[in-house]
């Protein structure tokens, strides 16, 4: 039990550093071509998209949010981030980059949503409890770009941005 904390632990802070990585072999072994590249990138920014709504509403920390899109899933960070992969996988043409973003996103996400989880719990309580069995009430608060900013969704936005366009590179033969 403790070493799977420990395991849990390790690839929750090294999630980002351990994207770099898997994002660099699936872009070795991509095989992109420019109809896959576009329709991969359709599915990466409707991810994308819902990261975005996500980050607009979120009080990190602070609260446990119930408002866009956290009113209907209780991790929309994530489902985004995991609609974002899948466009990748799309783009990239390869079945080893798909094994190798499946295995990334399968570890680190259910790591990273344990912790959460885990921390949320501790922080609120009752409350985290009445919102994981959709018994809260919803919060009634707008989206804003400023608290999305805020939550450093541009980091994420860039890296999709970075990673399609040495994609594209690959697909016209330029890389």
């Amino acid at each position: 039990m403790a070493e799977a904390a420990g395991v849990r632990a390790f690839l929750t802070r090294r999630r980002v550093p351990l994207g770099f990585v898997a994002g660099v072999v699936a872009l070795v072994a991509a095989r992109p071509s420019p109809v896959s590249l576009a329709a991969g990138f359709i599915v990466a920014m409707v991810g994308e998209g819902i990261r975005i709504w996500a980050a607009g509403h979120l009080e990190k920390g602070r609260e446990v949010t119930r408002s866009g899109p956290y009113r209907w899933m209780p991790h929309p960070l994530y489902v985004g981030s995991t609609v974002l992969a899948i466009g990748v996988v799309v783009a990239a043409r390869s079945a080893v980059a798909a094994v190798v973003v499946a295995v990334y996103m399968g570890t680190t996400l259910i790591a990273a949503i344990q912790s959460e989880e885990a921390f949320l719990r501790q922080a609120f309580g009752d409350t985290y409890d009445r919102y994981r069995e959709s018994r809260a009430e919803p919060m009634d608060r707008r989206f804003s770009l400023e608290r999305a900013v805020r939550n450093r969704e541009y980091r994420a936005a860039g890296g999709v941005i970075g990673g399609f366009a040495l994609l594209a590179l690959k697909a016209y033969g330029l890389l």
